[in-house]
């Protein structure tokens, strides 16, 4: 959890910031801008932050399938719903987003990087390809988004980013060992910001559930993992909805449920000879060859 004075140097960072501003309307409107939103928990994030009352802008590489989710938003919600068929993975992306959002007369308020996928299998059978693949979304593309977005944030005193990880993060994974180690670097950079930013108005959250209901273990070719009968998966709109509690609250870390928070502490406080070889039993994929998640949602 962040320091208990965070909100209340939040609020003078953003009164002290204001009286250096005119009173000029802003020039554009908030938005919450999430990445991965097509499915998943990157869509039941977009409906959360709808639910109250946001613009949120909904950022995946499937143009019909985001276009058809954005205005199932609008039509429930009665907020304004943006579709972004865009590949997070392009150098680019980022400032596309922005553009796209200064066209419409927004700016990010709040970024969600939920966009990501895993790798299951031994490392040494690994495609390079696929490996180069998953630290480009899961890495690099977060890190990008982050490293673009975050500056305006701060020069307005507001806003916040939120970065999905996984409990995953907290433990070598042997047979998803570059997904486990991806987490691994997104918890650690979150948490760095997080101090960097402290006081400027700027909340920063790390999103680390377990295993998560949706289709990323069978598309990642480990829906026959032993983890995916032993551990408890919840559903995404049930992630969503503690991510969502966390991040207002000023949370640092939100480990959504209660089978995810034992996981968590579990793994940190076993010693890894004897947690990693646990967690490798329970991963050992029992199909044939690697496979890869889709980018567009996460867990």
């Amino acid at each position: 959890m962040t320091n208990p004075l965070l909100a209340l140097l939040d609020a003078w960072s953003r009164r002290a910031i204001g009286a250096n501003q005119t009173n000029a309307a802003p020039a554009t409107r908030r938005a919450t801008v999430i990445t991965g939103a097509s499915e998943g928990i990157g869509l039941a994030l977009a409906r959360r932050f709808a639910r109250a009352g946001d613009t949120v802008v909904l950022v995946a590489r499937r143009e019909a399938l985001i276009a058809t989710a954005a205005e199932t938003i609008a039509r429930e919600f009665g907020t304004q719903a943006v579709a972004l068929a865009i590949d997070v993975n392009r150098p680019d992306a980022a400032a596309t987003i922005e553009a796209a959002l200064t066209q419409r007369g927004l700016h990010a308020e709040v970024l969600i990087n939920n966009a990501g996928f895993g790798l299951s299998g031994a490392f040494a059978e690994m495609p390079a390809a696929d490996i180069d693949a998953l630290i480009s979304c899961n890495i690099t593309a977060l890190t990008r988004m982050s490293r673009h977005f975050l500056p305006g944030m701060v020069a307005r005193g507001s806003g916040g980013l939120i970065n999905v990880a996984s409990v995953a993060g907290f433990t070598p994974g042997p047979y998803q060992a570059a997904y486990y180690a991806s987490k691994a670097y997104v918890i650690s950079l979150t948490k760095a910001i997080a101090y960097e930013v402290e006081g400027l108005g700027v909340r920063v959250c790390a999103v680390a559930p377990g295993p998560v209901e949706t289709r990323f273990h069978a598309r990642m070719n480990a829906d026959t993992s032993f983890y995916r009968y032993l551990i408890p998966s919840p559903s995404s709109e049930t992630v969503a909805a503690a991510a969502y509690r966390g991040f207002r609250w000023h949370r640092l870390l939100v480990v959504p449920g209660i089978s995810a928070k034992l996981l968590a502490l579990t793994v940190r406080l076993v010693p890894s000879y004897f947690s990693v070889p646990v967690v490798g039993l329970l991963l050992f994929p029992r199909t044939q060859g690697p496979a890869q998640g889709q980018p567009d949602q996460k867990h």
